[in-house]
Order: C-alpha cells, then structure tokens, then sequence
C-alpha cells in the first residue's frame, strides 16, 4: 500500500491534481495504478486522514492539500479564531504584496488585470468573494515567494467564511470599493509601499467586518 501512496502523493505534489479538484473516480484509479480496489480505499483513507485528501461519499475525492504538513497546518487553521486568522493573512498580504511590487512579470500584471476586471461586474456573494480571493491569491503568486504561497492558501481557505460575513454586512463598506485597483497600480509601479498600504487597507476593513459581528 506504501507505494500507492506514494504515486498518489505524486500526483498532488507534483501539480497534476492541484489542491481544490476532485481526482480521478475510483475504476479509474485502480486501472491506471493498476491495484486492487480495497488496497485503493486504503491508500485514500490514509491520505485523507493526514490531510491531504478529503473523501466525500456520494461526490469523489478532492485534494485538500499538497502535502502531510500543509494538511496539519489546515486542520490547526480549522480550530483557530478568526480575527487571528485574518490577523495572520493581513501580514502575509501586506509583505506579498510588497515583494510583488518588486519581483512581479508582465504575465503576473496581466493575469492581475484580467482578475480586477472580471470582479467589477454584479454577482451573488459567493461570487464576489471568489474573484476577490482570486486576485489577492494571483497578487501572492506575484510576490514569487513559495512559502509565502503555501501559507496564504491555507490561511485564505480557512477564512474565506470571514469575507462572506463582510460582503452581507450592510452596515459597513461595500467590499467592491475596496483599494483592489489601487493595488494594482502600485505592483505595477514597481511601488512596494504604497502596495503594502493597499493590501492592507482591505484586510484592515474585512477585520472591521468580522469584529463588528461578533457579540
């Protein structure tokens, strides 16, 4: 079994199931590892229980992280308060956005671009919160730093609830006015502070949201 682990462990790491999809349907995956069915099972049931698949009965496989140690950082997330996990992901944002500013690509400033655009038109909640979580994740990925990417993908996983409860609040900013654009000018300026300033300034309003939630 430890080496149907291993290929399937492959299969994660190496990006060709990317955190977040469902993997190949069970028939599928004996006859291309080429193993019996309950030795599978065993293998996913491992997996999932060090975090890095989740098993859904009725629905598949999803891919819940690259590795055993992202899995325990998201189940220790799970269990965390969350005006420290926003507290956390203000740090990551400000310092990614900064270092976006300084190392990011034309491919980067396009993608960035494509994301604002596409938020700026009407949507349900969830699809709002989706492009936002998008172009701030596309601004980490900018910072070219991958232990800064591995941390906020777990961090803004396990706090997105908290820009759900921010994007219904009516009695605070709409979330679409927030400094999205301004951000994107100051990466593209090559200006790492006035970047920072920007990230933080939206995680300073989502931080408002959630606390003025609470009881």
């Amino acid at each position: 079994m430890d080496e149907v682990i291993d290929r399937i462990r492959e299969e994660v790491t190496s990006g060709r199931w990317p955190v977040g999809t469902r993997i190949p349907a069970e028939p599928q995956l004996v006859e291309q590892l080429g193993v019996a069915r309950n030795t599978l099972r065993e293998a996913l049931r491992a997996l999932s229980h060090v975090g890095v698949l989740d098993v859904r009965h009725g629905d598949g496989t999803y891919v819940l992280a690259r590795d055993e140690s992202q899995g325990a950082l998201r189940r220790r997330l799970e269990l965390a308060d969350l005006l420290d996990l926003l507290a956390v992901r203000r740090g990551l944002e400000v310092e990614a956005a900064r270092q976006a500013a300084l190392r990011r690509t034309r491919q980067d400033l396009a993608r960035l671009r494509r994301l604002v655009t596409r938020r700026s038109g009407d949507g349900t909640v969830d699809a709002r919160v989706e492009g936002a979580l998008d172009f701030h994740t596309a601004v980490v990925a900018a910072s070219h730093n991958p232990l800064l990417v591995d941390l906020y993908d777990a961090i803004a996983s396990a706090s997105s609830a908290g820009m759900r409860q921010a994007a219904t609040d009516p009695a605070l900013p709409d979330l679409d006015d927030d400094p999205h654009t301004e951000l994107l000018d100051a990466v593209a300026d090559g200006d790492p502070e006035r970047a920072g300033t920007a990230a933080a300034r939206h995680l300073d309003i989502l931080i408002h949201s959630v606390r003025h939630r609470l009881p």
